[in-house]
């Protein structure tokens, strides 16, 4: 795609949906849930256990949120103790390819970017 499609597809209205969804998936906890939810179907509890200092209102309010954009399912089971598990839906799941290709260009780059803000932070001192 030519370069100046992409600006059009980023800004295409105004930037609003961008921000929308980027808002989402970029916060602190989201992908860390959706790439552990990747793992398969989970209970909350196990959930808690694999994402190393998220808070339980953390966790509630992440996992709110995914499920209202449909990122995640939510299947609750009648029984007694009740049990609750979530999973990620076909368009939760399609989100570990670019999320992948994102944690990737980081690690690649982590040393320059380093790099970047120790010469940045010299040049104020």
């Amino acid at each position: 795609m030519p370069r100046n499609e992409h600006t059009c597809m980023i800004r295409g209205d105004g930037g609003r949906t961008i921000r929308a969804v980027l808002d989402r998936i970029c916060d602190k906890w989201t992908l860390l849930v959706v790439a552990t939810l990747d793992e398969g179907r989970l209970r909350f509890t196990e959930l808690h256990t694999r994402i190393p200092g998220v808070s339980q209102r953390m966790l509630t309010l992440t996992l709110r949120n995914l499920e209202r954009d449909g990122l995640v399912s939510r299947t609750a089971y009648a029984e007694v103790p009740p049990r609750v598990e979530y999973a990620l839906t076909a368009l939760g799941k399609s989100l570990i390819a670019p999320a992948l290709a994102l944690a990737g260009w980081a690690a690649e780059h982590d040393a320059e970017i380093q790099a970047s803000r120790a010469a940045y932070g010299a040049r104020d001192s």
